[in-house]
C-alpha cells in the first residue's frame, strides 16, 4: 500500500439546498475515480421538486490508480481493503451524522445511494451494525461489502432499490443477484432492476431511484407548483 503514495483528503460534502423547508435528505456517493460533482446533477433528476436537502459526497482517498477520488483500495471485487474502507466508513458516517443533526433531519427521512464504490459505501452506512437505519438505500452497480470488522444489520426497516447491468464487466451482476437473495431472506423485499447494460447509470436506473425515493419518503418526487 505504501508504494501507492495514498493521500488522505477527508470527506467533502456538496449541498443542494431544498426549495423550502427540507422534508428529508437525499445523499449520493460517487463511484471510483470521480468526485462530489459527478452525481450532483442527479439530485434534481430524482428529486425535481427539491423537497429534500441534497448531498453529494467526495471520497477521502487520492493517489490510487487510475486517479480521482476513491472510497477504498480494491484488492478483490467484493472485498474492500480493510484499512482504507474503515477510515472512509468512519469519516463518511461522522460527516453525514453531523450534517443531518445540524439540519434537524432524521435518518428515517433520509435516502442514501450512489454508484459502484458509492453503492458499497451506501450499503455500509445504511446497513452498518449500530448505525441508524435510513429510509432507503438506492444501490446501483455495487454490492454489500465483505470486510473484516464490518457487519451488516439486516434486521431493520429500510427500503432497498437495486439496479445493476447484466453486462457489467467491472462489478458482476452476480453480486446484485446475491444481495437480492440475502435481503429477501432477511425479509427486506428489495426492488430489483436488471438492465441489459454495462457499468453505468442508465435512464431506467434513474427512474427506479426516483420511484424508490417517493416510496420511502412519499411526495418528494413531485414537482412543486
Amino acid at each position: 500500500m505504501s508504494e501507492l503514495n495514498l493521500q488522505w483528503l477527508g470527506v467533502d460534502l456538496r449541498l443542494r439546498e431544498p426549495a423550502g423547508e427540507a422534508e428529508g435528505a437525499l445523499i449520493l456517493n460517487h463511484g471510483r475515480g470521480a468526485d462530489e460533482n459527478d452525481l450532483f446533477g442527479v439530485l434534481d433528476l430524482i428529486d425535481p421538486g427539491r423537497r429534500l436537502l441534497g448531498v453529494t459526497t467526495g471520497a477521502p482517498w487520492y493517489g490510487i490508480p487510475p486517479g480521482g477520488r476513491h472510497w477504498y483500495f480494491v484488492e478483490r471485487v467484493g472485498f474492500p481493503h480493510a484499512e482504507t474502507f474503515h477510515r472512509s466508513y468512519a469519516a463518511l458516517g461522522e460527516g453525514l451524522d453531523s450534517l443531518l443533526t445540524e439540519r434537524g433531519i432524521p435518518w428515517s427521512r433520509t435516502a442514501i445511494g450512489g454508484f459502484s464504490q458509492g453503492t458499497v459505501m451506501s450499503y455500509a452506512i445504511g446497513l452498518g451494525a449500530g448505525r441508524p437505519a435510513p429510509a432507503a438505500i438506492l444501490a446501483n452497480s455495487g454490492f454489500i461489502p465483505e470486510v473484516e470488522g464490518w457487519e451488516a444489520d439486516t434486521d431493520r426497516d429500510v427500503r432497498v432499490h437495486i439496479s445493476h447491468g447484466a453486462a457489467d464487466p467491472v462489478i458482476s451482476v452476480d453480486f446484485a443477484r446475491r444481495d437480492r437473495e440475502r435481503l429477501l431472506a432477511a425479509g427486506l423485499e428489495p426492488v430489483y432492476l436488471e438492465t441489459p447494460t454495462g457499468h453505468l447509470l442508465p435512464p431506467d436506473a434513474l427512474t427506479g431511484m426516483r420511484d424508490g425515493l417517493v416510496a420511502a419518503i412519499p411526495g418528494v418526487g413531485n414537482v412543486t407548483s
